[in-house]
C-alpha cells in the first residue's frame, strides 16, 4: 500500500539527503546503481514508506530513472519478477506501465546491503513523465471553492475506462508457469493471517471494536465464499489503484506502483478507487462516472456490483492490519483515527444490513 506521491492519503514521507535515515539508503542505492552501469547518476530522494524510492538522473545520456529499494521480506525475488512479467503484457496490450531496465547482465533486481541483517532487492524503471491526477485535483481544489461535478466526473471516468481495461487484459491473458504472485483471495483478505496483517488486533481498538471487526470479517468470508472466484471477476488486479496512482502526460494516463499487484476480484480494484475518494466532494458524480466508462469497455452485472460496498469495508480493514504491522511509517496526525471511526461505523452497517450498495 505504499504509494508514490505523498497526499495526505499516501502514507510516504519526503526526506532531505541530509536526514539521517536517508543515509544507508543514499549509500545503498549508489551500489545498485554501479550493478545497473549508472554509478556517476545523480540521485534524490522521492520517498521512505514500505519501499524506499529515489530518482537518478544521468547526465551523459539525459535519462532520468526511477530506483526503488525493495521493502525486505514483502515479495520474494521470483515474486518481483513477475511483476515486471505484467507489467510487460499489459505495456504490450497499450497500457501505460512503467518500464523496467535490465543491469548489463540482464538481472532486473540486485540485492544490495543496506545496514546490519538487512539486504533489499532494487529495482530500476524509467522515470515516467507526467503529473499524479489525484495532486492535480487536490491543487485545484485548493485554487477554488471547490471541485464540481464536472471536475471530479472526468478523471474518475477516465480510471474506470482505464481500469476495465485492464481486466480485460488480465482475464485473457495466461501468465507463464514460473509466475509467483500473492493472492488477495478469501485467505489473503479475511483469513487468519491477511496479507496486509490481522487488522482486528489493531491497538487502536477496543475489546468491543475488536469483537466487531471479528464478526464482521467472519460475515464478510462466508458472503464471498458463496460467491467464489469466477473467472468473470477474478485475475491479477492493481490492488492500489486510485488518483493518486495516475500520471497524465500529453492527454494519456499512466499506471504506477504495482506494489501491491496479486490475484483478486476486480470488486475490491473498484472498491479501492472508491475507498480512497469517498469523502470528496460530489463523489456521487465521480461514482457513477467511474461505473459508466467501466461498463462502456468491460461489463459487470449490478450482482456482481453489489458486492463492492463490502469490499471497500475490507479496504479499510485491510489498512488498519497495513498500518498496526508498519507503525515507523508517519501518518498525518488524525487519519489513523478518521480509518478507525470509518471502519467501525462500516463493520456496524454491514452486521445491520445497512451497508450502501454500489
Amino acid at each position: 500500500m505504499q504509494r508514490s506521491s505523498c497526499q495526505p492519503s499516501t502514507l510516504c514521507c519526503r526526506n532531505s539527503m541530509a536526514d539521517g535515515a536517508a543515509i544507508p539508503y543514499e549509500t545503498a542505492a549508489r551500489m545498485a546503481l554501479r550493478e545497473f552501469g549508472l554509478g556517476s547518476a545523480r540521485l534524490q530522494l522521492v520517498g521512505i514508506s514500505e519501499n524506499v524510492t529515489f530518482r537518478a538522473d544521468d547526465d551523459h545520456s539525459g535519462q532520468s530513472y526511477v530506483l526503488r529499494l525493495h521493502r525486505p521480506d514483502y515479495h520474494t525475488l521470483e515474486e518481483l519478477n513477475s511483476e515486471r512479467l505484467w507489467l510487460e503484457a499489459l505495456r504490450s496490450s497499450g497500457i501505460s506501465v512503467p518500464t523496467p531496465v535490465a543491469a548489463p547482465d540482464g538481472r532486473h533486481f540486485v540485492p544490495v546491503h543496506v545496514t546490519e541483517g538487512e539486504t533489499r532487492q532494487v529495482g530500476l524503471n524509467l522515470w515516467a513523465p507526467g503529473e499524479i491526477v489525484g495532486e492535480l485535483l487536490t491543487a485545484h481544489d485548493k485554487s477554488t471553492d471547490a471541485a464540481g461535478p464536472t471536475e471530479i466526473a472526468e478523471p474518475f471516468g477516465q480510471l474506470g475506462a482505464l481500469m476495465a481495461t485492464m481486466h480485460n487484459q488480465a482475464t485473457s491473458w495466461t501468465p507463464p508457469p514460473s509466475f509467483q504472485r500473492h493472492r488477495l483471495d478469501l485467505d489473503g483478505l479475511l483469513g487468519d493471517a491477511p496479507f496486509w496483517g490481522p487488522f482486528w488486533e489493531s491497538p487502536v481498538l477496543d475489546e468491543r471494536e475488536r469483537g466487531l471487526l471479528i464478526t464482521a470479517r467472519d460475515h464478510c468470508r462466508a458472503q464471498l465464499r458463496r460467491y467464489g472466484e469466477p473467472s468473470r471477476t477474478f485475475s491479477m488486479i492493481h490492488a492500489d489503484l486510485h488518483l493518486a496512482n495516475l500520471l497524465t502526460h500529453d492527454g494519456k494516463l499512466g499506471v504506477i506502483d504495482f506494489d501491491d499487484a496479486g490475484f483478486g476480484w476486480h470488486q475490491y480494484d473498484i472498491a479501492v478507487a472508491m475507498f480512497h475518494s469517498r469523502g470528496t466532494a460530489d463523489f456521487r458524480a465521480a461514482r457513477q462516472a467511474f461505473l459508466h466508462s467501466y461498463r462502456a469497455v468491460r461489463p459487470i452485472s449490478n450482482d456482481d456490483l453489489a458486492l463492492v460496498p463490502m469490499f471497500e469495508l475490507i479496504r479499510g480493514m485491510a489498512i488498519l492490519g497495513w498500518r498496526a504491522e508498519r507503525p515507523e511509517v508517519p501518518w498525518p496526525e488524525g487519519q489513523l483515527e478518521m480509518f478507525r471511526s470509518g471502519v467501525v461505523a462500516g463493520c456496524e452497517r454491514l452486521l445491520s444490513g445497512d451497508l450502501d450498495r454500489a
